[in-house]
């Protein structure tokens, strides 16, 4: 799947998403159903955009995460919601580069923010950085293989 997309579904299929670098990959997975949603969010927060005349909920934390818990609660009876992330990386890397200037940083916060807010824990996250991933669930299992260019490959 792309960027700004969420895609939902059951085991046997696994969800991929590629290019996560400062974006961030979050799957929300429900271990008895074995049923997740994977999302691939661009920025933080909508605000900043809302005076758009249309705006992809999909590509923002505040939009995308309480979309897709929502429509996961319509295919899953009594849901008990783990998270895994992955991404968030710096990928400009640049001398006078401030806090507020590192999206993928402010990604990870706003994601981590709205997991808290929605009750739902993360087990596992493979932040930061300077590399992009790609990012491939198991949704039979929730092993989340994560893969970096000149990196092993490392399973959450």
């Amino acid at each position: 799947m792309g960027i700004s997309e969420y895609k939902i579904a059951q085991a046997p299929t696994r969800l991929i998403t590629v290019g996560l670098g400062s974006c961030i990959g979050t799957i929300i997975y429900d271990e008895a159903s074995h049923i997740g949603g994977l999302s691939h969010i661009m920025l933080p927060d909508s605000q900043p955009f809302l005076h758009k005349r249309e705006i992809k909920p999909e590509k923002f934390a505040d939009l995308a995460l309480p979309a897709m818990v929502a429509e996961l609660k319509l295919k899953i009876r009594r849901p008990r919601f783990q998270a895994k992330i992955v991404g968030g990386a710096n990928m400009f890397q640049f001398q006078t580069l401030n806090a507020a200037s590192n999206i993928g940083q402010r990604n990870i916060e706003a994601v981590e923010e709205v997991l808290d807010q929605l009750n739902i824990p993360i087990v596992a996250k493979h932040v930061g950085g300077s590399a992009g991933r790609t990012m491939v669930v198991d949704l039979q299992d929730f092993k989340t293989m994560v893969r970096q260019v000149k990196q092993e490959i490392v399973y959450l």
